[in-house]
């Protein structure tokens, strides 16, 4: 019996096993001393996790700060902008909805950084708001809008409407009705009818009319993609076809055309035939649009 209590004893004070995520914790601590983060004292009513969380979400410091009702408003107040944002994307009012969630971010944070204010004079809080406005907006807000618009959602200007498009990455699934933004390429000088055509370099976006290998045939007043009649588009040439080749699209460019003299409608014609043809090199983008976007049904985007 002695011999068992003993054991006991023993097994009572055997130090417990490390878990698996303390390596974890020990890599935080040794960044804390190397960033001298452990010397630095928050006020009792604060903690790293709390101002973190602040900084990084939008309603965060008031419902961690304010009273009840406050926190709920808070939270609320913040969805209903993010809603307004993406529901006005593109438009004013997303804009200003999207500046409106910045400033309650901002705003919270600062409520929450309160007790370290506390005793601070009236230009030092101006300047620890102003500072932070710009940190949270350039960490925070200006990242995330850029992934909304590159990996996500696009607003595009169509014929003075917006047009939102959900961003599709695999170049080698683009198929007609597809709307693809890519680089143009400078065909050079075109001379025809006495005129001479330059294109500027930039971008467009437009949708696939025709893939490799199908087949584009111009009339007077229509074209056809493999036998399919479409209305003719603008500047488009009265005869002629154009076959697709492999790795490239057939994308009518929509441009902004402003001359200097004398220049005939063919060349202007043949240059945007060429500049139609896009290769696999020149696409940046792939999108389809939505045929609605909250409550307002999106314009036909396909020919």
């Amino acid at each position: 019996m002695a011999r068992a209590d003993a054991n006991e004893t023993g097994l009572a004070y055997y130090p417990p096993r490390a878990r698996w995520y303390s390596p974890l914790f020990a890599l935080g601590d040794s960044v804390r001393r190397r960033l001298a983060l452990d010397r630095i004292q928050l006020p009792q009513r604060m903690t790293v996790i709390g101002l973190v969380a602040s900084f990084l979400v939008p309603g965060m410091g008031v419902y961690l700060r304010g009273p009840w009702l406050w926190r709920w408003a808070g939270f609320a107040g913040c969805g209903l902008l993010l809603l307004a944002f993406l529901a006005g994307f593109g438009h004013p009012a997303g804009n200003m909805a999207f500046g409106l969630l910045l400033s309650i971010h901002v705003t919270g944070f600062v409520y929450y950084c309160n007790p370290l204010l506390a005793n601070k004079p009236l230009q030092s809080r101006l300047l620890f708001t102003l500072l932070f406005l710009i940190a949270i907006g350039l960490l925070v807000y200006l990242p995330a809008r850029s992934f909304i618009q590159q990996y996500w959602l696009t607003p595009l200007y169509v014929r003075g409407n917006v047009i939102i498009v959900q961003r599709v990455a695999d170049p080698h699934g683009i198929k007609r009705g597809d709307w693809v933004k890519y680089s143009l390429k400078d065909p050079g000088m075109n001379e025809n009818d006495g005129g001479m055509v330059r294109v500027r370099n930039g971008y467009c976006w437009g949708p696939v009319l025709a893939g490799a290998g199908d087949r584009v045939v111009f009339f007077a007043d229509s074209f056809k993609v493999n036998g399919e009649a479409r209305p003719l588009l603008p500047h488009m040439p009265e005869s002629g076809e154009v076959v697709v080749p492999e790795k490239h699209w057939f994308i009518w460019p929509e441009l902004d055309i402003s001359g200097h003299g004398y220049v005939g409608e063919g060349a202007i014609s043949s240059t945007m035939v060429q500049l139609a043809t896009v290769s696999e090199k020149q696409v940046v983008g792939i999108g389809k649009p939505f045929q609605r976007w909250f409550w307002r049904r999106q314009m036909k985007t396909t020919p």
